[in-house]
């Protein structure tokens, strides 16, 4: 509140009370299955099919998770997490040695994740190709073409990679943070480090240096440029004889103090020695992978000396890192390094062979990893794509009610093998604890084949289109709406693995566990035909009453958040029910309830009914929410009569 200490008018801003619930999310899938490469134990979000075939692949044989993915995306979906199952996969990887005198390993390059695939990729090295060829490096990464005898295919390239640690190019993090095929180890253990240095270009005979120049910028181990000036030392010092000049410049270098605390103090115990007669050489006194020493001219033209000692690379020097002996080989072109397909020997030290392991053969591989979804709040939607099992059905129907907040429905499909009436019963019937949670979907669709192997269409399991439908239907009418009926026409199908007539569809649709079919009319194509769950409950019988139900709790959980540890009273139920019932009149205005006026839609209880002072004295607020579902109109009755004798 202002404090008031002059006559006039004073504005404050008072907040309305209303914290605004937002709707919760409901189309965003989860996806489980094989793929070719990709991380295993995890899920990863992608926003769309050519982000899934970078991390994981394209279309496999005999699996369906790429081809529900695409579906998923060609139907309307946006976004969604895909889990690859595979068990005792190994990661393709070789190992490179050095360039020391006594050769040692320097880099594993590995896939980015297990499987095969990885046997396929290649590593071509090439130090003439970088900027800095005495201590960097450019790595370029090949696939193996699918076509015989053609090119490999370049996938990335990685320049002016550095085996410094303290570079910002440094090989392990610059490529691990960009490359989406490859992953770099640097062996620690590798000892072929040698103090930094700079080294000088020839220097022309007699005496180099002109009356005052006795200047030059050194920076030694990173510790900061300084400009150092050998007047003094070099005032008796015959000019012509070059190892009396290196031991004069080398007194002063050594009386140097580091600029940082953190420059290791012998880095400044440099030596400067005479190399091939007419070159200086000052040397770290400090050996490390990041060991160097680096030379520019001094800041006066008239002063500086490094120009005609030719110090520093702008001079026509040279100048090597402490980690230049630990880079790994150059390859040839044509002999690249190959990973987990390669030999071992020459440069190549180890190898392992990627393997996809043993492909998941029963149905606990995929149950086990609904749980990698066990901290993901933002799914709404589960499949296991072409896993037709009806223990996958009930165990997906499982987790999806047993999850914190039931937030999640399980789209299942019905094996591969079921093309009759009578399988899909049997199936049905099979399943032993059905729930509101899922829906199951028959028969298989029939696709064009993406790889183009097939001159047939093939048959994909019908759930990556299901959830693209559902995901176009919430995002144009809203949860509300059944996803199906003409509106809910399947792209990408061109037909049916099964085509049932309307008494068939009826015996599917009677039970109290009811399939969900798919038909082909005339005029509509091929649409979703069916909008039921598998629960006997008639409350929620279908599938837009259960995901309504679904956002709801998740919105109000979300959206009341704030009032934990506020003042259990009527000020607090008051806020409730207006926060609770502004978000429930935005869903009547969208036309989300049955009813015509509010009172008929919805209520939201919050008040000294609800909770009781036994329930203020344990800190618990009870608010009661009821909404009136909009269920689909299944059967439509039309009578007709005629009206004789009028005109």
């Amino acid at each position: 509140m202002a404090v008031l200490t002059y006559p006039g008018v004073y504005m404050e801003e008072v907040s309305s009370g209303v914290k605004p619930i937002e709707t919760a999310g409901t189309s965003t899938a989860a996806f489980f299955g094989v793929a070719e490469q990709g991380p295993i134990g995890s899920v990863k979000k992608v926003f769309n099919f050519t982000e899934f075939q970078a991390t994981y692949g394209g279309f496999m044989k005999g699996y369906f998770l790429a081809h529900a993915v695409y579906q998923f995306f060609n139907n309307g979906g946006s976004q969604c997490y895909v889990g690859r199952v595979a068990t005792g996969a190994d990661t393709a990887e070789v190992t490179v040695r050095d360039r020391g005198a006594v050769a040692q390993e320097s880099l594993t390059f590995s896939a980015a994740s297990p499987g095969a695939w990885g046997n396929r990729i290649m590593v071509v090295i090439d130090s003439d190709a970088s900027d800095d060829p005495l201590n960097a490096f450019t790595l370029t990464v090949y696939r193996d073409n699918d076509t015989p005898d053609a090119p490999a295919v370049r996938l990335e390239t990685h320049e002016d990679l550095s085996m410094n640690p303290a570079s910002p190019q440094y090989v392990q993090t610059a490529v691990n943070a960009r490359s989406g095929v490859l992953r770099v180890l640097v062996n620690e253990a590798n000892s072929n480090q040698i103090p930094g240095y700079s080294q000088g270009g020839a220097i022309a005979a007699g005496n180099p240096l002109a009356a005052k120049q006795r200047q030059i910028a050194i920076n030694i181990h990173n510790d900061g440029y300084r400009t150092v000036d050998f007047t003094e030392a070099l005032k008796d010092v015959d000019l012509t004889d070059l190892p009396a000049v290196a031991a004069a410049m080398q007194a002063d270098l050594r009386a140097l103090v580091p600029l940082r605390d953190s420059t290791p103090k012998d880095a400044y115990e440099v030596t400067v020695t005479v190399e091939q007669t007419d070159r200086l050489r000052i040397t770290s006194g400090n050996t490390g992978a990041d060991s160097r020493v680096e030379i520019i001219d001094g800041p006066d033209p008239l002063t500086n000396a490094a120009s005609a000692l030719k110090l520093g690379t702008r001079n026509g020097g040279i100048e090597v890192e402490g980690s230049s002996a630990m880079r790994p080989l150059n390859t040839a072109p044509d002999t690249p390094y190959l990973l987990g397909d390669d030999t071992v020997s020459g440069a190549v030290s180890a190898i392992q062979p990627g393997t996809d392991g043993t492909l998941p053969l029963n149905s606990m591989d995929y149950i086990n990893a609904l749980h990698w979804l066990d901290a993901i709040r933002d799914v709404s939607l589960i499949a296991i794509p072409g896993i037709g099992t009806t223990d996958v059905a009930d165990a997906g129907m499982a987790y999806c009610r047993n999850r914190p907040l039931s937030d999640c429905f399980y789209i299942a499909d019905m094996d591969i093998a079921t093309t009759t009436l009578e399988g899909a019963l049997a199936y049905r019937n099979a399943i032993n604890t059905p729930n509101s949670y899922g829906a199951v979907y028959f028969p298989w669709l029939k696709t064009l084949d993406p790889t183009g192997l097939s001159p047939e269409p093939i048959a994909v399991p019908p759930s990556g289109y299901v959830a693209g439908i559902y995901s176009r239907t919430d995002a144009k009418r809203g949860v509300w709406k059944a996803p199906a009926g003409t509106e809910a026409m399947l792209s990408g199908a061109v037909g049916l693995a099964a085509d049932l007539t309307d008494p068939q569809h009826g015996n599917l649709n009677k039970h109290k566990k009811s399939v969900c079919v798919i038909r082909k009319f005339p005029g509509s194509g091929i649409v979703l035909w069916g909008a039921r769950t598998l629960s006997s409950d008639a409350e929620y019988r279908y599938i837009p009453v259960r995901r309504m139900a679904m956002m709801l709790r998740v919105s109000i959980y979300n959206g009341i958040q704030w009032t934990v540890f506020e003042p259990n009273d009527e000020e607090l139920w008051s806020q409730i029910r207006l926060n609770i019932g502004s978000f429930m009149m935005t869903l009547f205005r969208q036309g989300a309830f049955q009813g015509t006026t509010p009172s008929k839609a919805f209520f939201v209880k919050c008040d000294g009914e609800t909770t009781t002072q036994a329930d203020i004295d344990r800190g618990v607020v009870n608010v009661l929410v009821g909404f009136a579902p909009l269920k689909p109109a299944e059967f439509v009755v039309v009578k007709l009569s005629q009206a004789a004798g009028q005109r």
